[in-house]
C-alpha cells in the first residue's frame, strides 16, 4: 500500500533524533522548583507561546484528512472557523484573568472557587480529556506502518519519543520540541500542496474533479448541523492546554496576543490541510478508508525524500499534541490527585509526583491503546460528554456575579455528564427524526447546565438561605 525509500526512512529517523536532542537542550529543573517544572517558570514569551499553541492544535491530523475527503470545504467551516471565533473570545475575556490567577490547572481554579469536592471531581474529568492514548495509538500505527514493527513495540517507542525528555526539564522541553515541530508540520504540507498544484493543476482541476458540494462552504449541510458544530467548539473554554499556556505566559498581554496571532497560523495551516484533502479526493475518488487519504495521496504524488518530509510533518502534528497531553496528564496525576489527596500537601514534592505521573500516564495509555483499540473513538465521545459539566463553571469561576453555591456546582457537574450520557444512548431511537438523531450528546448536556446555572442564579438572588449571600 505504501513504500518508503532509504532516504524517506532516514529523514523520518533524523526528525525523531532532532526531537529528542531538542527536548534535552533546556537545563534540568530542580526538584523543588514547581513553577519551573510545570510552567517553565511562568516566563514563556510571545514567540514560544504562539509556536506551541499552534503546533499542539492538530493531533488528529488523519481525521482532518478524512473529514475533508468526505465533505470538502465544510471541513474548514466546522473544524476551523468556530474555533477561531471562540479562541478570540477566550483571549479577550479570559486569558488575562487566568494569568493573573497564577494557579496551575483547571481543577485548581474550581477548587479555589467551589471547594475541594468540585476540584477533585473536575480533576477526574480533566484526566479523561487529556488522555494521550488516542494520539499514542496514531503515532504507533504510523511507526508500525513505516518500519514494520510490532504494534506493542511501536507503542513503547512512541511513548518514549513523546516523554523521555520531559523528565529532565518538564514544560520547557515540551515548548522547545513543539517549536521545532511547528516548522516541520508547515514545511511538509507546503511541499505537498506545491507538488499537487505543479503536477495536477490548480482550481480548474479541482472544479472538474470534485463533487459540487465539496466546493460549497456549507456542503449542503443544514443550519442546525452547522450550529451544533459551532457549539462543540466551546471545547476551547475547557481545553486544559489553553489554560496551561495562559498560566505559563510571561504576562497577560502575551497570553492575549499569543492566542490571537495563533488564529492567523491556524487559518494558514487549515488552508494547507484542506487543500491537500481536496486534491486527495479529486485524485483518489474511491478510497475504501478515507482516514488514510493523506498518506495515500502522498504515496501518489510525492517522490523519494519529499515523502519522508511529509511523513515527518504528519508525525510532528501528532507528536506535538501527544507530548503536551502526556505532560498535562502527568500534571493532573501529580498535582491534582497525589498532591491534593496527600495529608501533608508538601509542594516541594509536586515535581517528583509529576515525574512519576509521566510513567503512570505512559503505561496506562499503552494499555488502553493496545488492548482497547476499539474504544479509542469512544474515548473521544466520553470526552465530549464530559465537557458540558465544566464549561459554565469555569466561566463563572472568573466572574463573581455569576458564581453559584458549591453544592449546586457539584450537582451541575454531575447533571451535565448524566444528561449527555442519557442522550448518547437514546438518540439512535429517533430513526425518522433526523433533527433529533443528529443532536450531539454534548448539546443536551450544555442545555441542561445552562438552564440549571441560570435557575440557581435567579434562586440565589430571591432566596438568600444556605449562606448563598456570602458568595
Amino acid at each position: 500500500m505504501v513504500s518508503f525509500s532509504i532516504l524517506d526512512a532516514s529523514i523520518i529517523i533524523l526528525f525523531f533524533l532532532l526531537v529528542i536532542v531538542i527536548g534535552f537542550i533546556p537545563e534540568k529543573v530542580k526538584v523543588e522548583d514547581t513553577d519551573g517544572y510545570l510552567l517553565s517558570g511562568r516566563k514563556v514569551g510571545l514567540l514560544l507561546f504562539v509556536l506551541t499553541n499552534v503546533s499542539t492544535w492538530y493531533g488528529g491530523i488523519l481525521g482532518v484528512g478524512e473529514f475533508t475527503y468526505r465533505y470538502g470545504l465544510l471541513s474548514w467551516v466546522t473544524q476551523g472557523l468556530p474555533y477561531y471565533i471562540f479562541a478570540v473570545i477566550f483571549a479577550l475575556t479570559f486569558a488575562k484573568k487566568i494569568r493573573q490567577a497564577s494557579l496551575f490547572t483547571i481543577p485548581d481554579k474550581l477548587e479555589e472557587t467551589y471547594g475541594r469536592k468540585v476540584g477533585l471531581f473536575a480533576a477526574i474529568i480533566v484526566a479523561v480529556l487529556v488522555s494521550p492514548a488516542p494520539y499514542l495509538l496514531m503515532v504507533a500505527n504510523l511507526i508500525a506502518l513505516i518500519f514494520h514493527i510490532d504494534l506493542f513495540f511501536s507503542l513503547i517507542l512512541a511513548a518514549l519519543l513523546s516523554m523521555i525528555y520531559l523528565f529532565k526539564s518538564g514544560y520547557k522541553s515540551d515548548l522547545y520540541t513543539d517549536a521545532f515541530e511547528f516548522f516541520v508540520m508547515f514545511l511538509g504540507f507546503i511541499v505537498i500542496v506545491l507538488f499537487a498544484i505543479n503536477n495536477l493543476g490548480g482550481v480548474e482541476y479541482l472544479t472538474k474533479r470534485l463533487p459540487a458540494a465539496h466546493l460549497s462552504i456549507t456542503g449542503g449541510a443544514s443550519p442546525e448541523y452547522l450550529i451544533v458544530w459551532f457549539l462543540i467548539a466551546l471545547w476551547t473554554f475547557v481545553d486544559p492546554g489553553f489554560h496551561q499556556r495562559c498560566y505559563a505566559a510571561k504576562n497577560g498581554d502575551v497570553a492575549v496576543k499569543g492566542i490571537i496571532i495563533s488564529v492567523f497560523f491556524w487559518a494558514l495551516f487549515d488552508f494547507l490541510t484542506t487543500t491537500t484533502g481536496l486534491f486527495a479526493r479529486a485524485e483518489l475518488p474511491n478510497l475504501n478508508d478515507p482516514v488514510l487519504s493523506f498518506p495515500l495521496f502522498a504515496e501518489k504524488i510525492l517522490t523519494s525524500g519529499w515523502k519522508g518530509l511529509f511523513y515527518s510533518a504528519m508525525f510532528a502534528t501528532i507528536l506535538s499534541t501527544l507530548n503536551s497531553f502526556m505532560f498535562l496528564s502527568a500534571t493532573t496525576f501529580g498535582r491534582d490527585f497525589i498532591y491534593k489527596l496527600s495529608v501533608s500537601r508538601n509542594q516541594l514534592k509536586i515535581t517528583t509526583y509529576t515525574r512519576w505521573g509521566l510513567i503512570f500516564s505512559s503505561v496506562i495509555s499503552i494499555i488502553i491503546a493496545l488492548f482497547f483499540k476499539s474504544v479509542i473513538q469512544i474515548w473521544y465521545t466520553i470526552g465530549s460528554i464530559c465537557i458540558p459539566s465544566l464549561v459554565i463553571l469555569i466561566i463563572s469561576s472568573y466572574y463573581a456575579k455569576i458564581k453559584i453555591h458549591s453544592a449546586f456546582a457539584l450537582i451541575e457537574m454531575v447533571g451535565g455528564i448524566f444528561f449527555s450520557l442519557i442522550w448518547f444512548f437514546v438518540r439512535s431511537n429517533f430513526i425518522t427524526n433526523v433533527f433529533l438523531r443528529d443532536i450531539e450528546p454534548m448539546i443536551i448536556g450544555l442545555v441542561f447546565v445552562l438552564i440549571f446555572h441560570l435557575s440557581v442564579l435567579i434562586f440565589q438572588r430571591k432566596k438568600p438561605f444556605f449562606g448563598l449571600r456570602k458568595l
